[in-house]
């Protein structure tokens, strides 16, 4: 058998990489805790892919003849180990097969190489000591990565990956690893006065070279014309293919520089969500009222006013009109901003609850800049998979939000949302790999609620939504999931608890009726669950969107009244 040493140094297969000089097994991006013998065993079997590893092999390798140890016992704890770090099981294998008595043999191809033409924009630096031009850094490197993610044929890695490195001295080739890159932009701003300087290099991850770089000093009203041309010169230096609709311009921005702060300040906001997404709007407004004529900043006030409604921040009687008025103020502004198209979707189905005006302007979005995490994710998770119940669907347009935005703990949080309906076990695995990146991720905790429920771990389940109230402030929609599950335990007092907590919480401010139903009926108020969800469709709160396929609406689908809803809601 071959030196494995020759081989690749990075070796990729299916969601995972093994960084064979690094010794360091990742999954898209989030290293795994592995220890060596199973390490070096993947090395080998990566070495000669479909093809048998010998036991042996295995211990002329890993037990030589001097070892002292049990070479079975050794051999099958290292097989164990590796295959968990994988998600892998011997009955039902997907990437190691067991060959009895003989040894093993790996399933699955590799992919070695990152896309060629993909590029990361890491955050720029701010060189002066006025922290008010953080925004300005900030604010030039994510409009070069909206212009680049706009043509068709380069891989941009999203804001959220990219931003995971601000602040960070790490090698550029570890970051091209670790976000599946060939190439990385690296910058810096000063601003003195009046005046900017913006400097740019192009760097290839794989040996350091400078593929390009730029200085730019101008004024200050020249900044849009500065990432423009950076975005232009990356085009060319990469050779990529531009088409009429995929030119890599500043599309729906703005001059007022102004404006442009209250904008990035309001994606920062609305990144971070939860309560920050009432931040995020005041932001939006501000940005939209400095320059009425700004359609990006038209979509994120869109944005921003529909997920405050989905969040149950606010009456959706309020903000989702604002919504929909929102992305169709950017639209008019910009028919080709593919963000506006996103947003509008989103008011179709929380606004008007339309299917099929959603599923047109999520595609038309996608069809302008398919490098858009945020679209893929809503796109696969709240029409597909709660709208349409197209799980396997859904999935797939998710597992691409998160090769887009691969250190994104929201998108890892949405695949295991949409792993839910298809396989709990896989839904915990993705919940793991949310953690991984933020151990606190609101979204990973309560998916990793329903696959419990799901699963019959009841008591598993009851423990991670107690400490999920910790955390998040008592969240309602938490405390409507965990009162049923304490129902499931018989705890019958703290489910009675918690749905008081909730109907006191609504006499003083907005709880989404919808949500408050579920405690409702867990407590065994079935008339006023109904007449909950009732108020929650008269008002149009967007919870119902997925009313259909959600496990904490599935109770109340036994009653013929919640089935009345649906049907005025276009299921069948």
């Amino acid at each position: 058998m071959q030196n494995e040493s020759s081989g690749p140094q990075i070796i990729r297969f299916g969601a995972f990489e093994l960084d064979v000089r690094g010794g360091e097994l990742r999954k898209q991006g989030i290293k795994i805790k592995l220890q060596e013998q199973p390490l070096r065993m993947l090395e080998m079997l990566l070495a000669h892919p479909a093809e048998l590893v010998t036991r042996e092999e295995l211990r002329s390798r890993l037990w030589p003849s001097d070892t002292l140890v049990d070479f079975d016992h050794g051999l099958n704890k290292a097989i164990n180990k590796l295959r968990e770090a994988l998600g892998d099981s011997a009955e039902a294998p997907r990437f190691i097969e067991t060959v009895p008595k003989r040894g093993y043999r790996f399933l699955q191809p590799m992919a070695n190489a990152a896309p060629e033409a993909s590029i990361a924009v890491l955050p720029f630096l701010n060189l002066t000591n006025d922290p008010e031009n953080e925004v300005f850094a900030d604010g030039i490197c994510e409009e070069i990565m909206f212009s680049l993610a706009q043509i068709r044929d380069l891989r941009v890695t999203a804001r959220t990956s990219s931003f995971s490195f601000k602040g960070k001295f790490v090698d550029l080739r570890t970051v091209g690893q670790q976000l599946n890159v060939r190439t990385l932009l690296e910058g810096s701003v000063r601003r003195f006065g009046d005046r900017l300087r913006v400097t740019a290099q192009l760097v290839d991850v794989a040996d350091g070279y400078h593929l390009w770089s730029g200085q730019y000093d101008r004024q200050l009203k020249d900044l849009f014309a500065i990432q423009e041309e950076i975005a232009q010169s990356i085009a060319q230096n990469l050779e990529v293919t531009l088409d009429a609709e995929s030119q890599p311009v500043v599309r729906g921005g703005t001059e007022n520089v102004e404006a442009f702060k209250e904008f990035v300040r309001g994606r920062g906001f609305f990144f971070q969500r939860g309560q920050r997404l009432l931040a995020s709007l005041e932001c939006f407004k501000r940005a939209v009222t400095l320059d009425p004529k700004y359609a990006l900043a038209w979509s994120g006030l869109a944005d921003a006013c529909n997920m405050i409604g989905l969040y149950g921040l606010a009456s959706p009687e309020i903000c989702v009109p604002q919504a929909k008025e929102a992305a169709q103020r950017a639209i008019e502004l910009d028919p080709l901003l593919a963000e506006a198209h996103n947003s509008l979707a989103a008011s179709h189905l929380f606004h008007d609850w339309d299917h099929s005006r959603s599923e047109r302007e999520f595609l038309r979005s996608l069809e302008l800049k398919p490098n858009n995490a945020l679209a893929r994710a809503w796109y696969g998770y709240l029409y597909l998979h709660w709208a349409m119940g197209r799980f396997e669907e859904g999935a797939e347009q998710v597992e691409e939000a998160v090769r887009i935005d691969p250190l994104s703990a929201y998108a890892r949080g949405m695949l295991a949302f949409a792993y839910l309906p298809i396989d709990g076990d896989r839904c915990l695995e993705a919940v793991q790999d949310t953690f991984r990146i933020d151990p606190d991720s609101f979204l990973g905790r309560w998916a990793q609620m329903g696959a419990l429920n799901l699963l019959g771990r009841y008591e598993e389940c009851a423990k991670v939504g107690e400490s999920t109230l910790r955390m998040s402030g008592r969240a309602a929609w938490i405390i409507g999931a965990l009162a049923r599950t304490y129902a499931r335990l018989g705890r019958q007092a703290d489910a009675e608890a918690l749905y008081m907590e909730l109907r006191w919480r609504a006499k003083r401010e907005y709880v989404a009726p919808a949500v408050l139903g579920w405690a409702a009926w867990a407590v065994g108020e079935h008339d006023e669950a109904i007449r909950l969800e009732e108020e929650a469709h008269a008002i149009g709160d967007p919870s119902l969107i997925a009313a259909k396929y959600w496990p904490d609406f599935a109770d109340l689908h036994e009653d013929p009244r919640f089935q009345e809803i649906l049907r005025a809601r276009g299921w069948t």
